[in-house]
């Protein structure tokens, strides 16, 4: 491996590989395909960038992390090689440019996010490339028991196929053994391409500390007080934790923001670059933060809440002494934690009248069919992630085919009169175009077009439409910007049987939220355990520590493991049964079944109850603190007083 050796010193800079690096691009450079697991911070990235600056052609990765993306086409383009991404975060110009690139071969190595993977059109524009390598990142997202599971990467399979690439290349920081069977089952990896480094950190103290509800804040500003200054994360699980717990933070004398999806691109983008250079700045973060974010010398990473996984814990903590110095990671483990993560997994589980709904909609379109998924949320009350879900499973069953996906309302701007752009084209062209701008409408700076409205006035293809203002887009004519998607989908055949159909779906949607318990229910069991931490999180991800020993956990170092504090149980009161009929009695169609109004009652958002404005109803989040499965019982037994409805729909069971 002479010039591969030569590529690692002088355009990397390193003069050796480390753990399992070289045994992956040995792998990926004979073109098979691979899978690495690797610890956060191990040097995955390494692994796809230096195989690309020896094979032929582009390298593909496919990444849902567009901070990672950022960070790591600044890291390549610094170092002279020729890198892109394709992203949201991108204006009108800088994506005309990567397509240019692309387009003329200019590019070794390409990002995109996996949902781009699955419009049709740019795979279109990729058939006929020599695809040298298709890099999966996250890749235990594919796993659909796995703690991550996104929809989108159940199809790069078949887009791997379909683009001919020649090898694919797995890359995880957190796949378990039955996760790494997943992937290497889904892209045909052979065992012997399976490559895991040890997840062992010896420089990390773990803590595991439980702790009362009021004592968390007195207890981390002690540890804050005590230890070696130096930059830190805090993970909460709910935003306005996070909001609070800056201000204490800020208020006690140190420097803290927090972090979280609900700021917008440009807060999140800034508090980065505030914490990035910083020896001593502090980020309070729901688990949003620190994904693809490389900063070596992170000294201290607490969690104020309870992870949701063992797997979130392992990447989380990952994030912690990255330069090999040491660093401490302790958990405030509070019981009372328990009830808000299974309640937000039972906040995600769809009803079965919700469900019934979307397949009846669906499975009554003909052969093509547009559907808007935006829409279809809110319509039928699933949340976004959940709905994809849903279409990518009839997707797999072949019920129905995704033929493409493009904007349904789009914006552009221009310097040039429509006849100058007219004056382009033949006579039939310039007439097709004539009568799509004749349907545009004008904003203060934007023409706005309605593509399935211009489409079914004009009885045309909308994605004829979409074609022509794309080609205007990458000619430099205009500047579009899509507004809201829509997929497009085929007709394949219909189900023997729709009840059955829907049956399947509950019964899946059942076995992913028992999953997801059973997950919080390992990080209680690492919390209580009387013996090495470290230990049992490798043997957790298929790893055996020699001896049964770390020596650097809070057990091996001497303080026996304690016993978590008992939460407060909490029950549903008379007065709140009563408060539950009165908002059933408000007849608001977006909580009509026992656990729409369940979820309300116990804070968790749904699309139907934010599309009706009832978030600030006094009643939201009264019950927040109360266990799902109690709240359920009420309500079905309140409504049971006052309609039929209330008994449960087939498919569904009691959440306990």
């Amino acid at each position: 491996m002479g010039p591969t050796r030569d590529i690692l010193e002088k355009v990397f800079g390193f003069t050796s590989f480390r753990g399992k690096q070289e045994q992956v691009i040995e792998a990926v450079l004979a073109g098979r395909n691979a899978l690495a697991v690797f610890p956060t911070g191990g040097g995955k990235s390494l692994c796809y960038q230096l195989p690309a600056l020896s094979l032929p052609g582009l390298t593909l990765v496919v990444s849902p992390l567009i901070a990672l993306m950022k960070d790591q086409i600044d890291y390549l383009l610094a170092r002279g090689v020729a890198a892109a991404r394709l992203d949201s975060s991108l204006d009108g110009p800088a994506l005309s440019k990567v397509r240019q690139d692309l387009r003329a071969g200019n590019l070794k190595l390409l990002y995109v996010s996996p949902e781009r993977l699955s419009n049709e059109a740019f795979l279109q524009s990729l058939r006929g490339m020599d695809i040298s390598l298709m890099v999966i990142d996250e890749a235990h997202c594919i796993s659909e028991w796995g703690h991550n599971f996104r929809p989108d990467y159940l199809k790069l399979v078949h887009a791997a196929d379909r683009l001919r690439v020649r090898a694919v290349l797995g890359l995880t920081a957190t796949a378990t053994p039955k996760v790494g069977q997943d992937i290497c089952r889904a892209f045909g990896i052979q065992t012997d391409d399976w490559f895991q480094d040890s997840f062992h950190r010896p420089n990390l103290e773990l803590y595991l500390t439980p702790c009362a509800d009021r004592e968390r804040l007195p207890l981390l500003l002690k540890q804050l007080r005590k230890r070696q200054a130096g930059p830190t994360l805090i993970y909460v699980t709910l935003q306005r934790t996070a909001e609070w717990l800056a201000q204490e933070l800020n208020a006690g004398g140190w420097s803290a923001q927090a972090y979280h999806a609900g700021l917008d691109g440009d807060s999140r983008h800034a508090i980065q670059d505030w914490f990035m250079p910083s020896h001593e700045n502090i980020v309070v973060a729901t688990i949003a933060f620190g994904m693809g974010i490389d900063k070596a010398d992170i000294r201290s990473v607490y969690h104020w809440n309870l992870p949701k996984s063992l797997e979130n814990y392992a990447q989380e903590i990952g994030r912690a002494g990255r330069d090999g110095q040491p660093a401490v990671c302790e958990v405030l483990a509070c019981a009372d934690d328990q009830t808000i993560l299974e309640n937000f997994t039972y906040g995600d589980t769809p009803t079965p009248d919700s469900v019934r709904g979307l397949l009846d909609e669906v499975l009554a379109h003909e052969e093509n069919f547009y559907l808007a998924a935006y829409t279809l949320s809110r319509r039928h009350d699933i949340r976004p992630l959940v709905l994809a879900t849903l279409l990518t499973w009839l997707e797999l069953k072949e019920i129905i085919v995704h033929t493409g996906t493009f904007p349904a309302e789009v914006r552009f701007q221009t310097d040039r009169s429509s006849q100058e752009i007219l004056s382009q084209f033949d006579p039939t062209r310039a007439a097709f175009l004539a009568s799509v701008f004749k349907h545009l409408h004008r904003g203060r700076t934007w023409l706005n077009l309605d593509v399935l409205e211009t489409a079914e006035s004009l009885n045309e293809d909308p994605k004829r439409i979409m074609r022509a203002l794309n080609y205007l887009d990458e000619q430099g004519t205009i500047h579009l910007e899509p507004k809201r998607f829509q997929k497009a989908y085929r007709m394949n055949r219909r189900p023997d049987s729709a009840e059955a159909l829907l049956s399947e779906c509950m019964e899946r949607f059942q076995q992913r939220e028992a999953a997801d318990i059973q997950r919080t229910a390992q990080v209680l069991a690492l919390v209580t355990l009387d013996g090495c931490r470290v230990t049992a999180l490798l043997k957790h991800f298929g790893e055996t520590l020699e001896g049964g020993r770390c020596g650097h956990c809070d057990v091996c170092l001497g303080r026996p493991a304690q016993p978590l504090p008992r939460g407060e149980s909490i029950d549903v009161s008379a007065q709140a049964r009563e408060d539950i009929l009165a908002l059933h009695q408000e007849q608001h169609e977006a909580l009509a079944h026992p656990r729409q109004l369940a979820r309300f009652l116990c804070g968790l958002t749904s699309p139907a109850t934010t599309r009706d404005k009832l978030l600030k109803h006094d009643s939201f989040g009264s019950l927040e603190r109360v266990h799902f499965g109690k709240v359920m019982a009420a309500c079905e037994e309140t409504l049971k007083q006052t309609t039929p409805m209330a008994t449960a729909s087939p498919g569904e069971t009691k959440s306990t």
